[in-house]
């Protein structure tokens, strides 16, 4: 199996999974430091990773061009500046003593100038806008049905709407992505 399509189930199963371990990580109305701030961490760091195959196997489904092409470099970009503020997160959760420790850590990392615009608002979002426009790109182009891509903006609308809803996010990821799977396989050759 193809590096993409695996990561066209995996990327979305562990958003979910992340989504699942951040919500029980909050029952106790803290979120953070311990085992399931790690794990949840560790699980949306791996499917940031898993994402840019994704991103890249979108670009050859919608033909290659130049606007498929700067779609997926700008949403990588937004998966390095993801992964930037997941590596941060799990720093600072290693190394803090309790939940008041993190805020503090995490105040004197947003207070370098270029942090919080790079790392937490504007640069993450570009791989959130890139999924969302490359979904649409495929629709348009007939690559992949309209409901397939309505899928995949939804669950990045319901991911904006609320750290909360990454479990829907990532349920709905799957519906749009999992099918392309099959799509990036490579081609079987049959015996003569």
């Amino acid at each position: 199996m193809k590096s993409s399509s695996f990561a066209f189930v995996a990327a979305p199963v562990l958003v979910t999974v992340y989504g699942v371990v951040r919500l029980l990580d909050g029952l106790d109305g803290e979120r953070g430091p311990g085992l399931a701030w790690t794990a949840g961490h560790l699980a949306f760091f791996a499917s940031l990773l898993l994402f840019v195959p994704v991103l890249w196997e979108l670009r050859r489904l919608a033909g290659r061009g130049a606007f498929a092409t700067v779609t997926a470099v700008c949403a990588t970009v937004g998966v390095v500046c993801a992964l930037v503020q997941i590596g941060i997160d799990l720093v600072v959760g290693a190394l803090a003593a309790d939940h008041d420790d993190m805020s503090r850590m995490f105040s004197e990392v947003q207070d370098v100038p270029g942090v919080e615009i790079a790392v937490y608002a504007a640069g993450p979002m570009l791989f959130f806008l890139g999924l969302v426009v490359a979904a649409c790109h495929l629709a348009v182009v007939r690559a992949v049905p309209v409901l397939q891509a309505a899928a995949v903006v939804l669950g990045v609308l319901a991911a904006a709407a609320g750290l909360d809803l990454l479990p829907v996010a990532g349920l709905l990821l799957i519906t749009g992505l999992a099918p392309l799977a099959r799509r990036s396989a490579p081609a079987v050759s049959l015996p003569a």
